[in-house]
């Protein structure tokens, strides 16, 4: 059992709150237009969390349903990630990760490699971000395959780095900054794996690699037929491309299994982690087959995929503490049982309601899908005065995403369901 104790919503003040609105006004002054959205409405600010609570700086308390763009896996601030990051940065805060590597960074990469999918011999890169390691996974098809062309989905997110921008499908992250892509990349239907050879026949580079989420994060939790993954690696095996699983939204536990494709039993030739993988340090990692990785040249002694923290030695504590604390707590196992639990309850008190198409999830990668944008606002926002915090996603923001650490208690999960659900009303 988690040491962790969530608690129920407290509101002291309007939302947001007096503290949250100055804060906004300053934050106007200082951050680029582009960044938070302050208007019409500003957000709340948030000062401290715990478990699966988050209080704002006016003190109003809410239960998360987000898990911080589901990172928090184990919980915000939970004791054993947050004791290990504080030992390892006093004894060693920053390192030379690819030249005088931090000792931490092997023990993770063996942690990593250990769980590859499949079992297999596997080696991987760290890194910072999920685009990170998104963009080490495309130079790695491109060195393997000796091809650049990549299959991506519809409704796909899988970064804003340069890179991975042309692998993510949604035109307002792209258009800004087309003139900068390789459109190297065709789309194909999500869930329809027969779809990827017409885009494969469609791209203007000859195809390498195919990338997936299992589960549509950004898109709308979107979940794909039954079989698809499986068919997928079936294509994949048949034309000598990679299969590139993006886990950073799914991994480490979030759908009730380590990682989303093993609900299927496929193994990907790359897989892409980050967000859960440490509960709340940047860092993130590309895993993939010793003999797909190994075409990447030996060192002779300057890398040619580095970056400055790579191997960040906190980050690195940060992420072995949170795969242990998921072992022990059996936080996969409560991702299971508590997402179907949290599902029936969702669809017991949504489905059927005007305004709501779908009510769907996996684990806990919980969505409902509302008729209109304008009804999706709503709901957050009145769940959100009433202690609740709740995201918006899909392409055209009309899905309500609930993604909670998994340690999230069941009555306290269920409270916070019912509270989403009125809102909807």
């Amino acid at each position: 059992m988690s040491c962790l104790r969530s608690l129920p919503p407290e509101i002291l003040t309007s939302i947001p709150g007096p503290r949250s609105l100055e804060l906004a006004k300053r934050l106007t002054a200082v951050e680029s237009r582009n960044v938070t959205c302050l208007e019409p409405v500003a957000p709340i600010f948030w000062e401290r969390a715990h478990g699966a609570n988050v209080w704002d700086v006016d003190g109003n308390r809410y239960i998360d349903l987000t898990a911080a763009f589901g990172v928090a896996n184990t919980g915000h601030g939970h004791p054993r990630v947050v004791t290990a990051v504080a030992a390892q940065a006093e004894l060693l805060l920053h390192g030379m990760g690819d030249v005088h590597p931090p000792a931490v960074k092997v023990e993770l990469l063996e942690a990593l490699t250990r769980r590859f999918p499949g079992g297999g011999p596997a080696r991987a890169v760290l890194s910072s971000s999920g685009s990170d390691a998104v963009e080490t996974a495309i130079k790695t098809a491109c060195l393997a395959t000796g091809n650049a062309g990549i299959v991506a989905f519809e409704g796909g997110y899988h970064g804003l780095g340069i890179g991975a921008l042309d692998t993510t499908a949604r035109r307002d992250f792209r258009e800004p900054f087309d003139s900068r892509l390789a459109h190297a990349t065709a789309f194909a239907r999500f869930g329809d794996a027969g779809d990827v050879e017409r885009a494969a026949r469609d791209c203007r580079e000859p195809v390498g690699a195919v990338i997936v989420e299992p589960i549509q994060g950004r898109g709308g939790e979107r979940i794909p037929p039954d079989g698809f993954l499986a068919e997928l690696r079936a294509l994949c095996d048949t034309k000598g491309w990679l299969l590139i699983a993006d886990e950073i939204f799914t991994g480490f536990g979030r759908t009730g299994r380590w990682f989303a494709c093993e609900h299927e039993g496929v193994v990907p030739d790359l897989i892409c982690l980050g967000k859960g993988m440490s509960s709340g340090m940047p860092i993130s990692a590309c895993v993939g087959r010793r003999e797909v990785m190994d075409a990447w040249p030996v060192s002779r002694g300057e890398a040619i995929h580095t970056q400055t923290f790579l191997g960040h030695p906190p980050g690195c504590a940060a992420a072995l503490a949170a795969i242990r604390v998921i072992e022990d707590e059996k936080l996969v196992e409560r991702a299971a049982s508590n997402g179907i639990a949290a599902l029936a309850r969702l669809d017991e008190r949504v489905r059927g309601r005007k305004g709501v198409v779908e009510v769907r999830g996996r684990g806990l990668v919980l969505a409902i899908e509302c008729d209109t944008k304008e009804r999706a606002v709503r709901a957050c926002a009145r769940a959100l005065a009433d202690g609740v915090i709740a995201l918006l996603s899909g392409d055209d923001g009309r899905v309500v995403s609930l993604t909670p650490p998994l340690c999230i208690e069941r009555e306290i999960l269920e409270r916070a369901i019912d509270i989403v659900a009125d809102a909807l009303s």
